[in-house]
């Protein structure tokens, strides 16, 4: 049983003003997707699911969720790890799945998830075809979690391993991670090397020395003047004993820490009682796919035991991996994917991000430039253009234009169409083009024929629309019996600066 009701924000006359839906839950099966800041306003006392409804058109509407993500965070100049807390402090339990790269992190937020966390886990097999057993440096962990925070609008939660050394490596580490502009960061109690979660060899350092990780990280967001949430993760659960464990997580909160968390709780009651110590800080469940050593709950459940946020953190890198097995079984096959497994070159486009850029490309599309000259102009009394007589054209200009010379044998090709022989007379008639460069070097000096002039105006930029056989014809008619060698027929510069030049041979 349940409603639902439209609301209309209060800034109508905004240029972004959609509905949105809040939808109240008797059973609790819904989650905060979009989490605007007006959720406060609702004052609601049960969890709710606030929609937003752009336009029902796909890349539509995808591109208006993640503009809205961002504009709500900018108009309440939320900082990640502010709207992360955020989460943290709305009802109900929030899913964070686990992302690799930057494209499974868009996934996630295309999906409607809040946040999501950075697996270490997958970004070790991703990145570097390795297990995660400590080989993936504190630079490469950083340098991915760059490009996945720039990738979305949702917070994102990063992977801090055991900090990559001593107390000052932790520090250095969590304000890498502020750069990165994640809005989390979890830290654990393992010593080095580490050994992944749920798996064998796990050992810990001491009580005191994993308290002063967690101790040191706080002074470094304090240092960065950043408020990132520290997740504090302790493994003693499978390296010692459950009731280390608890102790641990005590002490943890008692330093400051804004998360906790126990990794590879072995059943029901352990994770009841984890929840049960400091009730008021948020709790966070791992939930392995595929057979760890947490029992594996729906979101009801750990929403009932007590937990906050709950991780995915094989899914993504899971399906990954064996779709491209069967992928490349088809391959080898001599077929390919099929449709159902396959999505259209459309739809990854869309996801792609390919439609939204052509929309935001045609805001800065210019008309191409066109070309001016003066015809018969003496090089004698001819002047280089300053940068006060052409200023668009010294700034910011991409490099000179490259000019390819043609081989003689096109020159049939470039015939303007006149029926006289144009290889007799004046038409045969050798010119010499030159081209200098508007920092003053000679770029290009050649003679050739009359003739296949008029066909490189086709190609060398500012030639176009310059009739290279009827300006022969005029030179011919004012001189009488025909041009004298040394002639100018062209001097003029063109929209990319360069000064062009034509003489009669």
């Amino acid at each position: 049983m349940g409603f639902s009701m439209i609301l209309q924000p209060h800034n109508a006359s905004s240029t972004l003003s959609p509905a949105f839906s809040i939808h109240y839950s008797a059973n609790r099966l819904h989650h905060d997707r979009f989490s605007p800041a007006i959720l406060s306003d609702f004052r609601t006392q049960r969890l709710v699911s606030v929609a937003f409804h752009p336009p029902n058109h796909g890349p539509i509407k995808r591109s208006l969720r993640r503009r809205y993500n961002s504009a709500v965070r900018a108009a309440a100049k939320e900082t990640p790890a502010e709207a992360l807390r955020r989460i943290l402090e709305s009802p109900g339990i929030h899913q964070g799945p686990a992302c690799f790269d930057a494209l499974s992190a868009k996934l996630v937020e295309r999906a409607g998830f809040q946040f999501c966390f950075v697996s270490g886990f997958s970004v070790s097999a991703a990145r570097l075809g390795l297990p995660d057993v400590g080989l993936i440096s504190y630079g490469e962990m950083v340098d991915q979690g760059y490009q996945i925070t720039q990738a979305v609008s949702i917070p994102v939660i990063g992977d801090g391993d055991n900090g990559y050394g001593n107390h000052m490596n932790v520090k250095r580490t969590v304000k890498g991670f502020i750069k990165a502009g994640f809005a989390g960061i979890i830290l654990e109690d393992q010593v080095s090397p580490k050994a992944c979660g749920h798996t064998q060899g796990r050992k810990v350092v001491s009580r005191e020395e994993s308290v002063m990780r967690v101790k040191a990280a706080i002074d470094a967001r304090k240092e960065s003047g950043s408020d990132i949430v520290i997740v504090a993760r302790t493994d003693s659960r499978q390296a010692a004993s459950f009731e280390e464990s608890l102790w641990r997580s005590r002490a943890f909160a008692d330093a400051g820490a804004d998360v906790l968390f126990i990794d590879a709780l072995a059943s029901r009651e352990e994770m009841r009682a984890f929840c049960e110590i400091t009730p008021l800080l948020p709790k966070m469940a791992n939930m392995l796919e595929g057979g760890g050593k947490t029992p594996i709950l729906n979101p009801i459940e750990l929403e009932e035991i007590g937990f906050k946020i709950v991780s995915y953190p094989l899914s993504l890198i899971g399906v990954s991996i064996r779709a491209m097995e069967d992928a490349l079984a088809a391959i080898k096959g001599g077929r390919v994917p099929s449709p159902g497994s396959l999505p259209s070159f459309e739809e990854i486009k869309d996801t792609l991000g390919f439609n939204e850029y052509y929309e935001e490309e045609k805001r800065y599309s210019i008309p191409p430039p066109q070309p001016s000259y003066r015809r018969g102009y003496s090089p004698a009394t001819s002047t280089r253009p300053t940068t006060q007589e052409y200023p668009e054209q010294r700034e910011d200009r991409p490099s000179d234009p490259v000019v390819e010379v043609l081989a003689p044998y096109v020159y049939d090709n470039f015939s303007s169409g006149d029926s006289r022989d144009r290889m007799s007379g004046i038409w045969s008639r050798t010119l010499r083009l030159k081209i200098t460069g508007r920092n003053g070097l000679e770029k290009l000096d050649v003679r050739i024929p009359a003739g296949f002039l008029e066909g490189m105006s086709r190609i060398i930029p500012g030639l176009g629309g310059v009739n290279i056989i009827e300006m022969l014809e005029d030179a011919s008619i004012e001189a009488g019996d025909g041009p004298q060698s040394g002639k100018i027929l062209l001097d003029f510069n063109d929209a990319m600066g360069d000064r062009i030049q034509v003489f009669i041979e």
